[in-house]
């Protein structure tokens, strides 16, 4: 596999044991750490970064336009949206869904994901076309979208961890290197390379917020 291929992997099982975490079973139907989504609610929606993907492997390879990283970020509506914009709605009602089935329940499937992803992965072309049913009419390069769902699974495996006071799972060290260099070029594009670059290296005159989202 390629580097990203196996770094999303080892970043899936880093994660898996956060689903097992009696903590989050304990809190499984209370608040979580984001604002209207429940633990079993996050829990799924941080489980839908890999379980979406041995179907999108199986499909046929689309055909319809193929964006790079930053075009993909471009053109997601959930960015800049308010916490009850139709597609926040959307995710969140996933994330339930996908939690409904209970925490035992979606540790096994989760598992069972990632290790259909580890047997499929290294026979996908390294130029073979991909999307996310739920993403609008253009597609990535499958390295791409593994580096999405990379960042989503390394940040919300923290607001999971966070939101039942126990420590955010161990992501490997080049996963982190390339989850940070995307949100910081996301960052760069929000809010300007010199705000970037204060909040990295001078704190006197850092903005007050750098999120890349």
């Amino acid at each position: 596999m390629t580097g990203t291929r196996d770094d999303f992997i080892a970043t899936a099982r880093a994660v898996a044991p956060l689903f097992r975490d009696p903590a989050v079973a304990a809190a499984w139907g209370g608040p979580s750490a984001l604002a209207e989504f429940s633990v079993g609610g996050l829990a799924g929606h941080l489980a839908y970064q890999v379980l979406a993907l041995p179907d999108v492997l199986a499909a046929p390879e689309p055909t319809e336009p193929v964006i790079t990283l930053m075009e993909h970020y471009g053109r997601v509506e959930w960015i800049g949206a308010d916490l009850d914009a139709e597609i926040n709605v959307r995710i969140r009602r996933g994330g339930d869904q996908i939690g409904a089935e209970g925490p035992g329940a979606l540790a096994d499937r989760y598992d069972a994901a990632v290790d259909a992803l580890a047997a499929g992965l290294p026979a996908a072309a390294p130029d073979r076309a991909a999307r996310i049913p739920l993403w609008g009419p253009w597609s990535m390069r499958l390295d791409d979208l593994l580096v999405t769902r990379m960042m989503e699974l390394a940040v919300h495996a923290d607001d999971l961890a966070v939101s039942v006071g126990v420590e955010a799972p161990p992501v490997p060290p080049s996963a982190v290197e390339t989850v940070v260099d995307l949100l910081s070029r996301l960052a760069v594009r929000r809010h300007g390379p010199t705000a970037v670059l204060r909040a990295l290296s001078r704190a006197e005159r850092a903005p007050r917020t750098i999120t890349a989202f």
